[in-house]
């Protein structure tokens, strides 16, 4: 199935990173959001359960091996064209994940991966909604 103007929605799974104070961010290196930064993550494989999925896009895009924890929000990402026709669609399934703080290594489909410090972190950087759900779960990491 295509990702651009697609039949129907795609499921996306991403990690909320935590090591410390720090989050691990990656630099999207494909459409949609080419060159924001965003947490790591990335489109299910047909037979794959959602954490499975998480766990092996972290991998991929950054070389850390994460801890996936709980869902933290499931959210909706349509871009649509000039014309208003659906360009991509993606159902986007966030967890809470906790690894060690060690050097990413960016994939092939990642610009750039790197620790940032939560107090550092701004919207204009980030793809829509993801500082808040970095914020939903850092809150979930640290009250438990």
């Amino acid at each position: 199935m295509s990702r651009r103007y697609p039949d129907q929605p795609l499921i996306g799974v991403s990690g909320v990173v935590v090591s410390g104070d720090k989050v691990l961010l990656v630099k999207r290196g494909r459409p949609p959001a080419v060159g924001i930064w965003s947490v790591p993550g990335g489109r299910l494989k047909l037979g794959e359960e959602l954490r499975a999925g998480c766990a092996r896009e972290i991998q991929e895009e950054t070389g850390i091996k994460a801890e996936v924890g709980p869902l933290v929000e499931v959210l909706d990402r349509i871009t649509k064209d000039n014309d208003g026709r659906v360009e991509y669609h993606y159902v986007l399934v966030d967890f809470a994940c906790r690894a060690e703080e060690i050097p990413p290594v960016p994939g092939d489909d990642a610009g750039d991966a790197a620790w940032v410090p939560v107090s550092e972190l701004n919207e204009e950087r980030l793809t829509p909604d993801t500082l808040w759900v970095i914020k939903k779960a850092w809150n979930m990491i640290n009250a438990g």
